[in-house]
């Protein structure tokens, strides 16, 4: 298996072909309708907001340390990894370059709708920023069965994704089922056995190309490069059953009575939704 790379695909195609059998793909000009298309980089970001701040493993970080961080990373002295700028938070000018946010592909997204827009459901649209040598090194779900769409504006990255069914080859932690251990760029196989039966799919994402990871696909990165990409999350009728589940799972660990209410919250804006999708269907 291969992730395939398409272009200028119509939006039946992508429902057809990947988004309803749940296979990533990667489009190599999505992003076309972007206005940050080709405008991102270092200096870019250096120039417009080097002062803006995040925090990277309890410590906090200009957007100026960030990017000179990333550009002199190597991968025997990686930057910290990953840089996370939430984007309506932390970087709401550049909103308006990254519209339709969609790319004319992820929709309907319930994320986008006022039912869930002012909740915290595991959405977000971040700014990703990472060094030659930056990795997650454990393999990983979306939490709340959320689709992931990430695209990279600046630099390569390099995408590991397993073909589903292969869970008991991961060794998922039984506390946190979203998670393995795994390091995938240096297995233990003594400790991990059966993940020498995995079959890793290995794949580079370039500038302007956008990755769809559907719900439910093991995955994780490794950048090549210094690289700067946008990251949302997608909800609809596909994984609203699995989304209402991980939101029980995750509230209960708080309280039981959080637990009912959010998951009804949660369950009467899915019903909202659905009606709006009936009467404004996608094409």
């Amino acid at each position: 298996m291969e992730v395939q790379k398409v272009d200028d695909i119509s939006y039946a195609s992508f429902m057809q072909d990947f988004y309803q059998p749940g296979v990533p793909v990667v489009f190599k000009n999505a992003s076309k309708v972007w206005k940050a298309k080709g405008l991102f980089s270092p200096d870019w970001f250096r120039s417009n907001f080097g002062d803006r701040t995040t925090e990277v493993k309890d410590k906090t970080y200009t957007m100026r340390q960030i990017m000179d961080m990333v550009e002199n990373s190597s991968v025997s002295n990686p930057a910290p990894y990953p840089c996370i700028f939430d984007i309506p938070e932390t970087l709401p000018e550049i909103l308006p370059l990254l519209q339709p946010l969609n790319l004319n592909y992820a929709k309907p997204n319930w994320l986008e709708s006022k039912w869930f827009n002012k909740g915290h459901w595991g959405g977000a649209t971040e700014l990703f920023i990472g060094g030659p040598g930056g990795r997650f090194p454990f393999i990983h779900l979306d939490y709340y069965h959320l689709n992931a769409w990430i695209t990279q504006l600046y630099g390569e990255k390099r995408f590991t994704v397993f073909p589903r069914g292969q869970e008991d080859f991961l060794y998922p932690k039984p506390e946190d089922p979203w998670r393995s251990d795994i390091n995938i760029f240096e297995p233990d196989f003594e400790k991990y056995p059966k993940y020498k039966n995995a079959t890793p799919i290995n794949f580079v994402v370039g500038p302007g190309e956008t990755l769809f990871i559907p719900f439910g696909t093991w995955h994780t990165a490794y950048s090549l490069s210094p690289t700067i990409s946008v990251a949302f999350d997608q909800l609809n009728k596909k994984n609203y059953i699995d989304f209402v589940k991980d939101v029980w799972s995750f509230k209960k660990r708080d309280s039981t009575v959080k637990a009912i209410a959010k998951t009804g919250y949660a369950w009467l804006a899915g019903q909202a939704c659905k009606v709006g999708d009936s009467l404004h269907p996608q094409h």
